[in-house]
């Protein structure tokens, strides 16, 4: 099967290397959590994924799509999501679906349909004609959401998507993604909240100074570390600290 994603010696330096000859590969139909230490790599790696960022070198296929000789195809069939929700002020929850769905060009019945479906799964309903510029951080992200899964991507990259939320719109959230990975999407997820990765993903990798140091299930990730560590959190912090030591 081809994967969601594909990554092949991927490169980005700034000061100093970002990302640093990593390869991934995550299956369609998976959630997929990337972790690392602050500086890994991470968001980086993202952003190239999602076009937002050139690579200096390496390759990038999102569902069989080279995403950096037909960068648009590969937009068409992706949702980015940062942490920091990116949406117009003036406008109505509503309104902001109706205009990100134009960009698409979507047809106005589906558009009409995925809007009030994804308003009702986030809790927006109540909310679709109030103006953006009053929600709260939690609000504002679940109206970036909605918006960035009106088109229908395939794959949902989301950056820290859970900071800053409270407990209720989280499990919202949560519920949304968990119902977009049953029905055969695709979801790349970094997170702090190593707890969410825990019980969500399918797979976990772990990067540390831009390349991929361990992957696998829970399970795998246990049996690499070779402790007999029991959660996420400690298996996560043993690896890291075994490739620091080593580097």
């Amino acid at each position: 099967m081809t994967p969601a994603l594909d990554i092949r010696n991927l490169s980005k330096s700034f000061d100093r290397p970002a990302v640093a000859g990593l390869d991934l590969t995550v299956r369609m139909g998976e959630f997929y959590s990337l972790l690392g230490p602050n500086g890994a790599g991470k968001t980086t790696t993202l952003r190239m994924v999602a076009g937002l960022l050139p690579p200096d070198s390496g390759s990038i296929h999102v569902c069989g799509i080279d995403a950096l000789r037909d960068p648009v195809e590969a937009k068409r069939i992706v949702a980015w999501v940062s942490d920091e929700p990116m949406i117009y002020d003036k406008l109505t929850p509503y309104e902001y679906l109706e205009f990100v769905a134009g960009l698409w060009s979507l047809d106005a019945d589906i558009a009409e349909t995925r809007a009030r479906d994804l308003m009702d799964w986030l809790g927006l309903i109540p909310h679709a004609h109030e103006r953006c510029e009053g929600f709260s951080k939690g609000m504002r992200q679940k109206v970036a959401l909605a918006g960035a899964l009106v088109h229908g991507p395939r794959v949902i990259i989301l950056d820290e998507p859970l900071t800053g939320l409270d407990a209720g719109s989280a499990r919202q959230v949560k519920r949304v993604l968990r119902e977009r990975v049953a029905a055969g999407g695709t979801v790349i997820m970094t997170t702090h909240i190593l707890e969410v990765a825990e019980r969500m993903a399918d797979r976990v990798g772990i990067i540390a100074d831009g390349r991929l140091i361990a992957e696998g299930t829970l399970d795998e990730l246990r049996t690499q570390a070779g402790r007999g560590l029991s959660s996420l959190e400690d298996t996560f912090l043993a690896l890291v600290a075994e490739q620091q030591a080593a580097a």
